[in-house]
């Protein structure tokens, strides 16, 4: 760890035992900073910000951006003029180079595009050392035997995972893996993508001591842990790229009886926020701003769900994420959380993007959250996983994977009833129902997502 890295370790926790207005205080002051440095050395940003005041210490005075805008015009966003998107396609495309510096200073990662536009983040030194910083506080609140657990496992971290791409989890291990090269045996990927069987027995032979992954493989591994399979026991496990519903999170504990901690991080900010034992999500907000915002980008009240949330990364000054559109519905806690954290806590809903609109007979047209639809069908027995796909304004494709033991005719019936009538509560009417013979599909990332809406043209 460089000495920079010391310094932010060190203030990284003694922000913690400050409490809340110290936190408050630095995120202004980091606020102000990044905001200056984007003006000073971004073209597009010294253009946006042109009419705001000179310091700037409170996000909402801050136009909204986001990925699309960003990524058309990325040679100008980008703070380094030796930097083009033309160099850094070249880089993400060939796959020999994920973890390699970028023009010798920067991690270069993408997002898998699951939203339709591929995503190219810079992670400058500074990105990464408070990401390294800040992430020691994911440890925190573990019990004794939990603890215990990690020091007979030696510190060994398996990631479950997709491999290959520059995504972020992928990139960093790889990151990790050059720079230290003699801790190597430390962290360590699996494929998500080899059968379970040889999947269960790399990870018996690996022993790791944490166990990181997609929440719904780490719901199969629960499975091939129940089938006595697999043998590990992991003090802890992380979950994350996708919801953690409270019946997998009940599962995946049981079987490996294990501390289990949910992960709310994005490509744009991967030390956005860490998991508690209560199930809630600590933003790291001395150094990222998360605004919990309706559909004019008014802020929610505490203890409301939000349309979307705007996210502002203090750290990363090679690309500045500032006010920027995350898409996420978020709850954000009205009362301090029973772990004794003094961040704010949060809880991921969904997606604004992932909203279904279907049209009526009367021109108009009518949206159901995907919540609705992830709520209804996580509650109906004989499912191990779901996906349902719009593919016309009036057509949902629904993949399914049935539990082991069941009748997936059956399955299949209760889950088309179910999904009938949620619609007729709607008041949505000629929907086409397709029994896909398809299993759930991930994107390229590696994530499945549950429900995926119609493209737009």
């Amino acid at each position: 760890m460089t000495e920079n890295a010391r310094q932010l370790a060190r203030d990284a926790r003694r922000a913690l035992r400050q409490g809340p207005a110290a936190i408050a205080q630095r995120q202004r002051a980091r606020l102000t900073e990044i905001v200056a440095y984007a003006r000073a050395h971004s073209p597009y940003f010294r253009e946006l910000y042109r009419e705001l005041p000179e310091e700037i210490d409170d996000p909402a005075l801050l136009p909204v951006t986001d990925k699309k805008t960003l990524m058309a015009r990325f040679d100008d966003w980008v703070t380094d003029r030796n930097v083009t998107l033309e160099k850094a396609r070249a880089f993400v495309d060939d796959p020999t180079l994920v973890g390699e510096w970028f023009q010798g200073r920067y991690l270069l990662v993408t997002t898998s595009g699951t939203s339709g536009l591929r995503g190219i983040f810079l992670l400058d030194e500074r990105s990464v050392a408070v990401h390294t910083a800040v992430g020691q506080r994911a440890r925190g609140g573990l019990g004794i035997g939990q603890v215990i657990r990690l020091l007979r496992g030696a510190g060994r971290t398996a990631i479950v995972s997709a491999p290959g791409g520059h995504f972020a989890t992928v990139a960093g291990a790889a990151r990790f893996r050059r720079d230290h090269p003699r801790l190597s045996w430390m962290l360590r990927e699996f494929s998500i993508h080899q059968p379970l069987p040889e999947l269960a027995a790399e990870l018996n032979r690996y022993n790791p001591s944490s166990l990181t992954g997609f929440a719904s493989m780490l719901g199969l591994l629960a499975g091939e842990q129940e089938a006595g399979r697999l043998r590990i026991r992991p003090g802890v496990i992380i979950a994350g790229g996708e919801a953690l519903t409270a019946e997998n999170r009940t599962r995946i504990a049981d079987a490996f009886h294990a501390e289990i901690r949910s992960a709310y991080a994005a490509t744009e900010c991967g030390f956005l926020s860490y998991g508690c034992a209560q199930n809630w999500l600590h933003v790291n907000s001395d150094w990222a701003v998360l605004e919990p915002v309706d559909a004019d980008y008014r802020p929610v009240p505490p203890g409301q769900p939000s349309h979307t949330v705007l996210l502002s990364n203090l750290a990363n000054r090679a690309q500045p994420i500032l006010r920027y559109n995350l898409g996420d519905n978020v709850l954000l806690r009205p009362d301090p959380c029973p772990c004794g954290s003094p961040l704010p806590a949060v809880q991921v809903q969904g997606r604004a993007a992932e909203m279904l609109s279907f049209p009526t007979g009367r021109g108009e047209h009518i949206g159901i959250s995907p919540m609705a639809f992830g709520t209804l069908l996580d509650r109906l027995p004989g499912i191990e996983q779901f996906q349902l796909v719009q593919t016309t304004p009036t057509t949902l494709r629904v993949r399914l994977k049935p539990a082991d033991g069941t009748d997936p005719d059956s399955v299949w019936q209760t889950v088309r009833d179910e999904i009938a009538h949620l619609l007729t509560e709607h008041k949505v009417d000629h929907i086409t129902l397709e029994r896909a013979e398809e299993p759930p599909e991930r994107s390229a990332g590696g994530k499945y997502r549950r429900i995926i809406p119609l493209a737009k043209p």
